[in-house]
């Protein structure tokens, strides 16, 4: 038995750190001879093929920096309209109808941010409550595989082994997913925030007070007179765990 809400354990080591590097993702994703060609992969991910690799989910998420569609200093009046909706389900006991209309809204929040942990954590929650196994299932991975990719890219313990991520969001949720309580963060670098823990924890790495997370994605190209607005997150595990095979 799995736990939707599982938590993910923290990657130890750097040795094992597949850091981004950008002229890779940019001649693998744009070459259409590519296995990682981008078209063929965001079909693949929008279509729930369980047969993504590691390796499809990298480029998958780093690659999509070079889309057209990658804008993520835009609002998305989505994603707060699906944050709002959800607010109002009653998890415990949820209605068809609200389930219904949370899954609408989730929909149309991912086309603008289509790897946000959050909204596919909802999208899995609300199709497991109406007993879409099969798209509970999907979204499920998709949650874990996206959260895996972030993790992948470095520890997050030094400003050089930051986490690397393509929207502020991503890096508050990776922190709730593991049940991280944080604190305002602060900017170390002209790519690298840090983002200090209300109370630290103790890992195999010894005392954690924080974790440094690389904005530079986010960053390329800022006007200058951009003043960034922080999205706000989603406690994963305000929803309550659902176990299935």
């Amino acid at each position: 038995m799995r736990k939707l809400l599982v938590l993910l354990l923290f990657l130890p080591l750097m040795a094992t750190a597949k850091i981004p590097v950008e002229e890779d993702i940019i001649r693998q994703t744009l070459d259409s001879e590519s296995p990682y060609y981008y078209p063929n992969l965001m079909l693949r991910y929008q279509s729930g093929d369980d047969s993504m690799t590691e390796e499809d989910y990298h480029y998958l998420y780093y690659g999509y920096a070079y889309q057209d569609a990658y804008k993520p200093l835009n609002a998305n009046s989505d994603m707060d309209k699906a944050i709002l909706i959800a607010q109002t389900v009653d998890f415990e006991n949820p209605t068809h109808e609200s389930l219904e209309k949370l899954i609408a809204a989730v929909n149309d929040a991912l086309v603008q941010d289509p790897f946000s942990p959050k909204l596919l954590n909802l999208l899995a929650f609300a199709y497991g409550a109406l007993g879409d196994s099969k798209n509970e299932q999907i979204n499920y991975n998709r949650m874990n595989s996206i959260l895996a990719t972030i993790e992948d890219s470095g520890n997050g313990l030094k400003e050089g082994s930051a986490w690397h991520i393509l929207m502020f969001g991503h890096a508050l949720d990776l922190l709730a997913a593991h049940d991280r309580h944080y604190g305002k963060a602060r900017v170390v670098s002209r790519s690298v925030e840090y983002v200090p823990l209300l109370e630290p924890v103790r890992t195999e790495e010894g005392r954690i007070k924080g974790y440094y997370f690389d904005y530079s994605r986010i960053y390329r190209n800022k006007p200058d007179d951009y003043v960034f607005k922080r999205p706000r997150t989603w406690q994963f595990n305000n929803l309550r765990p659902r176990e299935y095979k």
